[in-house]
């Protein structure tokens, strides 16, 4: 009888120990809990849980009351509207296709006083647990005034342009309109004299085309900005681009096949690095060479757009600084502010890309702008 008696003893405290164990563990799940819906009901952002099967709202932490000032009933209705694109992605991601699995966008809501929020929704498929089908977790935040501060921002810097392109134009206005009166009363001057004047004039109108091209306030602004979506067939902003190269050169146009059938870029912008590129094969090449403007898949994934020229190149020296603001190199005999280079590469910066300069082996140079493109 003894030995029962011991085991069942010892099996008792066992089990009591494991109650307490249990318990413990309870009490610590409890604690964390509370603490874990404390931090949900004091925080900013709005946390969510939603059916994605049904588009029911699971569990809305209080923030997204205070954030729109609507109650628990006409938030699963607005969350409703908001997830209407949840059955298409979540067959997309059935299918196998993954790009959609966390996702992150913009919409816009009116709060219940009429005035529009703008909010920033970041959510995730959460896939099937035990006794659970699949749900879209995610938080909710209100960006308005992160985007008036934007726009502010935007407004002073189009400003700040706006002033710096008229401190420039009202001296250069003064010399040009000078200049003009010379030229038309300059009928007995000398031939020297002349062509100075022409030279002059030729400065003039070349300074006043680059503050139209880097010192505009929408170009100012734009400059470190995200690009806007936009798109443009590589093949029409390569032919854009050669048109503008001047009879005085040849230029050849070469194009892959499998090139994507729209490029996503800011077309300005890409104008704008293109014509830098071309205006620098035109100066550093002798009139009658050839200009290659390229487009092909990059090996790596990507497209790239190349400029190549049959010039003298660049000094091996001067490789590593010639995309630096206002240098100019050695074989620079135009007039310049040594801006060109500079300008091309931000606005490759700005699309995630990068230009890159090298010297060809044959002779001449060769620049490559390398584009990610879009998964």
């Amino acid at each position: 009888m003894l030995p029962i008696f011991l085991l069942l003893l010892a099996g008792a405290i066992l089990m009591a120990l494991r109650f307490v164990q249990l318990r413990r563990a309870l009490l610590r799940a409890r604690a964390g809990e509370q603490q874990f819906r404390l931090l949900l009901e004091h925080s900013r952002d709005t946390a969510f849980l939603l059916d994605a099967a049904t588009l029911e709202l699971l569990y809305i932490s209080p923030a997204a009351q205070r954030m729109t000032g609507y109650d628990l009933p006409a938030l699963r209705a607005h969350a409703a509207q908001l997830a209407a694109d949840v059955p298409a992605r979540l067959q997309r991601w059935r299918d196998g296709d993954t790009s959609r699995l966390t996702l992150l966008r913009e919409a816009e809501l009116a709060h219940a006083d009429g005035h529009l929020l703008a909010l920033e929704i970041s959510s995730t498929i959460v896939p099937a647990a035990q006794g659970r089908g699949v749900t879209v977790a995610g938080t909710v935040r209100d960006v308005s005034a992160a985007q008036a501060q934007e726009a502010e921002r935007e407004k002073e810097q189009k400003r700040f342009a706006s002033m710096l392109s008229h401190e420039f134009r009202s001296p250069l206005a003064t010399i040009d309109g000078a200049i003009q009166r010379l030229v038309s009363t300059s009928g007995d001057a000398d031939e020297a004299t002349r062509k100075r004047y022409v030279k002059i004039q030729t400065a003039v109108d070349r300074l006043l085309a680059m503050i139209d091209d880097y010192l505009s306030p929408e170009r100012m602004a734009a400059i470190g900005r995200e690009r806007a979506a936009d798109g443009i067939a590589p093949l029409a902003l390569l032919q854009q681009a050669a048109a503008g190269v001047p009879a005085s050169h040849r230029v050849r146009l070469e194009l892959d096949e499998d090139l994507p059938a729209r490029l996503r870029c800011d077309v300005p912008g890409m104008a704008l690095c293109l014509k830098i590129l071309l205006d620098n094969a035109v100066k550093f090449s002798p009139a009658g060479s050839s200009i290659t403007v390229a487009g092909r898949r990059a090996s790596g994934g990507g497209v790239e757009l190349c400029v190549r020229d049959q010039g003298t190149g660049v000094p091996e020296a001067e490789l590593a600084h010639i995309f630096e603001k206002s240098f100019r190199g050695t074989h620079a005999t135009h007039a310049g502010a040594g801006l060109g280079l500079y300008m091309a590469r931000a606005v490759v910066d700005v699309h995630g890309g990068s230009l890159q300069g090298h010297n060809l082996p044959e002779g001449g140079a060769v620049f490559r702008i390398w584009l990610p493109l879009p998964v």
